[in-house]
């Protein structure tokens, strides 16, 4: 009598046990596919913020820088700054567009004279 109560206490643990077991597994599996619908999602709008990065980029690439603008028939004023060319304020020639432009408004490109911004700008983009 006493070996048949063991028997079924061992035995009333042992499908608690397994029961137990089984909840906890059901729990895991219901977390591990809600974390892998997660990822899914993630994955999703990472792909989305990708795409509109890239048409954002590419409209950036679209955009053209403006020309430079034709010098003005009035060779006293800067074609940039509309600066008045003084004593003070020498006048240079821009080797690409041919405008009038002050110091302030033109870079020194070596032994090829000067050139206005907007031409070295565009000859020398800066990187992104």
């Amino acid at each position: 009598a006493r070996a048949r109560q063991d028997g079924e206490r061992w035995a009333s643990a042992l499908q608690r046990a397994q029961r137990e077991a089984l909840e906890r597994e059901a729990t895991r599996g219901a977390e591990q596919a809600r974390q892998q619908e997660l990822i899914r999602d993630m994955k999703g709008r990472l792909l989305e913020l990708l795409r509109e990065k890239d048409a954002l980029w590419q409209k950036t690439e679209g955009i053209d820088t403006p020309m430079p603008s034709p010098a003005p028939r009035d060779a006293g004023l800067c074609t940039r700054c509309r600066k008045d060319f003084r004593l003070l304020s020498r006048r240079y020639s821009c080797r690409l567009c041919q405008g009038k432009v002050c110091h302030a408004c033109s870079v020194d490109v070596g032994k090829q004279g000067r050139c206005c911004l907007l031409c070295y700008q565009q000859r020398h983009p800066q990187p992104t």
